[in-house]
């Protein structure tokens, strides 16, 4: 237990973004992606995920890891499939915002989601580590609770609106965990991903990486920052974390370039030079790569998420 109380302690929680939507037409996503974790608490109507159409019954929720493809259909799970760029493309043809405090829950086809990262010492990401799929939450009427509570905050302009909106959201990771440990969920994934708070040469990496993102992260910089040879940084690395270094620098690069677009208006040429991709083309085309989208259209993305 004290190894959990470890890993809940070194997390740094942000809130991204919630929202309750209501269904306008019943379709699927073929590769349903977001960077942040996204919990979707589902009221009325029907959602299924996955290739085998698991069903979300009513006042369950379903959880996607960040950087994690997952199929998810809402409505009739034998409806059209979409890309995951058509969903951000045409968001209000599919989605309608309430923004009725006194609706919340109560229309037909209606859903709420809570979107937020959670990072071991600020630096990785934690469910995503863990390398898990998206999967269903029941009867925890307590984590239901905390994401109408994100919801009703966020339609609020009230005083110390974002501190509540950030202690719900703080605790919402907590009973996550906690449902996966009651439910004995990913214990492999666990186990090994306690190793991140077992040997500070790794912490040491994780922190030289964030904080040097733009610059040069070759093996033989990481070699010297860890105290180890530079034949020797990628195994070694990829035997606590089962990623080699240079695939993990390139996402936490991708992520910040997803931060600054959604947060600046620097240009897409300026955001690959700060994450540190000197060829803007090659910058665009590893985003499309691992994203699905272009860059500039993930720009557009929180404008068509807001709807």
């Amino acid at each position: 237990m004290e190894d959990y109380n470890k890993v809940i302690e070194s997390l740094a929680v942000r809130y991204i973004k919630s929202k309750n939507y209501v269904l306008q037409q019943p379709f699927g996503v073929r590769n349903y992606y977001d960077v942040g974790n996204n919990l979707i608490l589902l009221h009325r109507g029907v959602i299924a995920f996955g290739d085998e159409k698991q069903v979300v019954e009513e006042g369950e929720m379903l959880f996607v890891p960040g950087g994690r493809s997952t199929k998810i259909y809402y409505g009739d799970p034998d409806s059209r499939m979409i890309s995951n760029d058509d969903l951000i493309s045409n968001k209000e043809k599919f989605f309608r915002s309430n923004n009725d405090l006194d609706l919340i829950g109560d229309a037909e086809e209606s859903h709420s989601f809570v979107s937020f990262e959670a990072k071991v010492f600020d630096s990785v990401n934690f469910f995503s580590s863990l390398d898990v799929p998206a999967f269903l939450i029941s009867n925890n009427s307590k984590l239901a609770n905390l994401i109408i509570k994100v919801i009703e905050e966020s339609m609020q302009d009230l005083p110390g609106k974002e501190r509540l909106i950030n202690i719900y959201t703080e605790n919402i990771m907590v009973e996550i965990i906690r449902y996966i440990l009651k439910n004995k969920m990913f214990v492999e994934q666990l186990a090994t991903n306690s190793t991140y708070f077992k040997d500070p040469r790794l912490i040491d990496l994780f922190n030289y990486i964030k904080e040097n993102i733009g610059g040069d992260l070759s093996n033989k910089v990481l070699s010297n920052v860890a105290n180890v040879s530079e034949d020797y940084v990628g195994q070694y690395f990829k035997m606590l974390t089962g990623i080699n270094p240079q695939d993990y620098i390139e996402y936490q690069r991708m992520e910040r370039a997803v931060f600054l677009l959604r947060t600046t208006k620097k240009s897409i040429r300026e955001i690959g030079k700060e994450v540190g991709y000197k060829d803007t083309a090659y910058f665009c085309r590893r985003f499309k790569m691992m994203f699905g989208i272009p860059a500039g259209k993930m720009r557009r993305r929180e404008s068509a998420m807001n709807i």
